[in-house]
């Protein structure tokens, strides 16, 4: 009886340390980074960061794919992008759907996260999974002050996502309420035409 009652006891224990084992691994380096981001602790932030040979700033959500910067342009937290760029954060490291950090500017109508993201040169047709680029969502959201950014960044308006198979310039045409964003648009030359600047002699 004590024999069965002391294998039982073996089997839970070993059951309890399975369990245990997730809950442990999702309090790893990268979570607790990820962590002291979303609650803007920067002192410890910063204290994972500068472990040597660290690659912590691009660490990843493990559901989601977010990264530090995401999370920060996400909360339209320049300081925080600042910051985390120049500790080495990947412009253009992407989430599980595909979306770079200037896509999530643009979808978040965050113009100066867009203004942030492309000095820092990131990829300015950089489109997620389903083929939209940062310009297709910028117009999505009505954002002129961003389309503008990325139309002046050499954004290319004729490319069409993977949906619908449509481009920033269709999107913008028939949307009615587009505004100076359709003018914009329709003003924008193609890609690798250089704009009319008036009429030549």
């Amino acid at each position: 009886m004590n024999g069965i009652k002391g294998r039982s006891g073996l089997v839970m224990a070993a059951i309890a340390l399975a369990l245990a084992a997730p809950a442990a691994a999702q309090f790893s380096d990268g979570y607790n980074f990820l962590k002291a981001v979303r609650d803007k602790d920067v002192m410890k932030a910063k204290g994972f960061i500068d472990k040597p040979g660290s690659t912590i700033i691009n660490a990843r959500d493990g559901d989601s794919g977010e990264t530090a910067l995401m999370i920060a342009i996400k909360r339209r937290d320049t300081p925080w992008m600042g910051f985390l760029l120049q500790n080495g954060a990947d412009p253009n490291l992407r989430d599980r759907d595909g979306n770079t950090p200037l896509g999530v500017a643009a979808m978040n109508a965050f113009p100066d996260g867009v203004r942030v993201m492309l000095a820092s040169r990131a990829q300015v047709d950089g489109a997620n999974n389903r083929g939209e680029t940062p310009l297709i969502k910028a117009v999505h959201m009505r954002d002129a002050t961003s389309v503008q950014y990325l139309l002046n960044a050499g954004a290319d308006p004729d490319r069409t996502d993977n949906l619908a198979g449509m481009s920033a310039r269709d999107y913008a045409a028939r949307d009615i309420r587009s505004g100076p964003i359709g003018k914009a648009l329709s003003e924008a030359p193609k890609k690798g035409e250089k704009k009319s600047m008036g009429p030549s002699l």
